[in-house]
């Protein structure tokens, strides 16, 4: 079985899991699998915003060699927040507030490295959607040297709705964008602020891009035209802590 310590499979232990409120990233389901436990799994994944992806049989046998009756689970080593009550705790201290909003890194490894980044440059919490998201497992976590375990990340269903929660509650939300027309110096970060972090294959979706308060580009020189999604965060969180610093 492939991460054993991530996985759980059989129609009933995948249920018995999600009832006894085991934070399920993901839920694997085999393509043709039918009947009542299917409805009630489809229901409960549906009512608890937990991801649900049909996949061949090879590919479910390819992950699970035991008898897995069409069901799998990945069990997350970490409890997910609401980011609703984590936001009145920041303002509560008097502190300015800092989240970054990933979307669509899937990159277990550049996800360990921006979380560990991020602890460390004092970022109150990490925001995720509940698709397009990588896995938080063992190799997130080493990747991360342990920050997964303190910094706080939250599930969202939609990183659009995210950004237009943090904005009625104050915090000014940036993405960097290769065609914007300033740099990332010309932004004022010293308020409460949210960084979106785009994809490693596209960058920034189009349509948050249109919502976001301001866009910014990081200064290159070179003929790559991009940097990688863990490297260009870190470069944005040291910006951040220069100007409040």
């Amino acid at each position: 079985m492939k991460n054993s310590t991530t996985l759980i499979f059989g129609r009933h232990p995948v249920l018995d899991a999600i009832n006894a409120g085991k934070t399920v990233q993901k839920v694997i389901m085999q393509q043709g699998f039918r009947g009542p436990l299917e409805k009630e799994i489809r229901t409960i994944c549906k009512e608890q915003g937990i991801p649900l992806q049909l996949l061949p049989k090879e590919r479910v046998e390819y992950l699970v060699s035991g008898n897995h009756q069409g069901v799998i689970a990945y069990l997350s080593p970490i409890e997910f927040q609401q980011l609703e009550n984590i936001l009145p705790f920041i303002y509560e201290q008097s502190q300015v507030p800092l989240f970054l909003l990933l979307d669509g890194v899937t990159d277990v490894r550049n996800f360990g490295a921006i979380a560990r980044t991020a602890e460390v440059m004092g970022a109150h919490a990490i925001v995720v959607p509940r698709k397009k998201s990588a896995q938080i497992n063992a190799d997130a976590i080493k990747t991360s040297a342990g920050a997964l375990m303190k910094i706080p990340v939250c599930r969202e269903a939609s990183i659009i709705a995210t950004v237009e929660v943090l904005q009625q509650s104050g915090v000014q939300v940036f993405a960097s964008d290769l065609y914007a027309n300033d740099t990332i110096t010309k932004m004022d970060f010293t308020g409460p602020t949210a960084l979106v972090i785009g994809a490693e294959d596209r960058g920034v979706s189009p349509s948050i891009l249109q919502v976001v308060d301001k866009t910014f580009i990081i200064p290159q020189y070179g003929e790559t035209d991009s940097l990688n999604v863990s490297v260009a965060t870190g470069m944005m969180l040291y910006e951040v802590i220069r100007q409040r610093l």
